[in-house]
This record gives C-alpha cells, sequence and structure tokens, in this order.
C-alpha cells in the first residue's frame, strides 16, 4: 500500500489531510510535513536551489517526488525526465505539468543517457545500504553521457549515536522507516544516509571524482560526482 501517495493525493485534491508519520528505527515517530513536496523554488533551501543550479544539459530527476525540481528546471527550459516509483506521486507530477514522467525504480530503469542525474532531498537513500550505494554508482555510469555528472545531498547521522553504541551489524547511517497515514501502515523499507568521508571513499574505489559543493552545520551536504 502507497501510504505516502495517499497522503500526496490528499493534500494536493484539498481534501482534509491527517498527519503523515514517519516511523523509524532510532527513536521516537515523527510528523513528515506534506507541504513540503510541494514547495516553489522560494521555499527551497539553498542547498536545494544550489543544486538546481549546477544541473546541465538532458536531466533525470530520480525520486522526483510530485515534481517540484522537475517544474522548475522545465520552466526553464530544460530537458528533464522525472523518474519517480509511487504511482500515484507520478500521477500526480503529471497533472501538474511535469511532460516526461516516468513510473519505474532507478535500478531498472535504462532508457536514454543524461548529463545530469539528480537526487535531492536525500534521494541517495534509496541505495537503501552501504553495500548497495556500488551498484547505484555502476547503474548511474551507464546512464551518464562521457561529461555528465551526479548531484546528490545526503547526511552524516553520527549524532545519533551521542548517547548510544553504533550498530555493530550495519553501517550506521542505514536507517529503517515506515509511514502511517490514517491509521494505515505502509511497508517498512531501508534509507541510506551516508557521511561524507564514506561516500568520497566508495565513490572513488568505484572511478569517480569527489566534488564538495555545500556543507551545511547540521552536517547535510551536496555533491558532484563526476565519472573518472
Amino acid at each position: 500500500m502507497d501510504v505516502f501517495g495517499k497522503a500526496l493525493r490528499d493534500y494536493f485534491d484539498d481534501k482534509p489531510v491527517s498527519t503523515l508519520w514517519l516511523y523509524n528505527t532510532y527513536g521516537e515517530p515523527e510528523e513528515m510535513p506534506v507541504d513540503i513536496f510541494f514547495r516553489d523554488i522560494d521555499d527551497m533551501p539553498e542547498l536545494e536551489r544550489l543544486a538546481l543550479k549546477y544541473c546541465k544539459g538532458k536531466i533525470l530527476d530520480v525520486g522526483a517526488g510530485v515534481g517540484s525540481h522537475a517544474l522548475f528546471l522545465q520552466n526553464r527550459s530544460v530537458d528533464v525526465t522525472a523518474l519517480e516509483i509511487s504511482k500515484a506521486a507520478c500521477d500526480i507530477m503529471s497533472e501538474r505539468g511535469v511532460k516526461n514522467v516516468v513510473n519505474a525504480d532507478f535500478f531498472t530503469f535504462n532508457t536514454g543517457k543524461f548529463d545530469t542525474i539528480l537526487l535531492l532531498m536525500n534521494g541517495i537513500g534509496l541505495c537503501s545500504s552501504l553495500s548497495n550505494l556500488n551498484t547505484f554508482l555502476k547503474h548511474a555510469r551507464q546512464l551518464l553521457e562521457p561529461n555528465g555528472c551526479l548531484i546528490f545531498d545526503s547526511s552524516d547521522l553520527s549524532y545519533l549515536y551521542q548517547t548510544q553504541p553504533f550498530p555493530k551489524d550495519h553501517y550506521y547511517g542505514e536507517i529503517g522507516y515506515q509511514y502511517k497515514y490514517k491509521d494505515q501502515l505502509g511497508e517498512w523499507f531501508q534509507w541510506l544516509y551516508v557521511d561524507q568521508y564514506t561516500l568520497q571513499e566508495v565513490a572513488e574505489e568505484e572511478g569517480w571524482n569527489f566534488e564538495l559543493l555545500l556543507m551545511e552545520a547540521t552536517d547535510q551536504y551536496l555533491v558532484k560526482l563526476i565519472p573518472a
């Protein structure tokens, strides 16, 4: 059940929106504001605005959500394809005016070549685990033009373990999540947050040049990766 998609649909259709809860494996459930996925450029943080400035050529927006970033790029006459696994989100994107919408999993998508692959709002989390980051980078290389680049953000979650030990059986940035909306629970899924040093090490092992574009005080950062 696409619980997340149902919340997006209610908001877009101007229906009463209940609280969207995000359960996790490290602490108390957190409230997820649905309107954040519909914001325009003026409401986006500096990191996202900077990422959009670095986009070039033909763009693949991975984990496009309801299309806020894709719409901004499209309105600048940029060729952008919005890739999203949620069917409900894809339907909303189309209704909002995004021209090129693809409902698919990134790891099975193999159509076309792109100059920029963009993943925002910690879209790199779709890797789910640190070991799968290597798989992601290999697949991304197949989708990029020779001079293309990856642009995405992530965060270092080591602050979560200031009062508790780091997990021994997995990388500390591998987090389990579950959505709850109107008493409906979605499936648990795993999301990856990777610290910049680990990311740089993995990227360079896979043959990518690492460029840090922005580091924020919250340990969230923006990077650009270019095939070496």
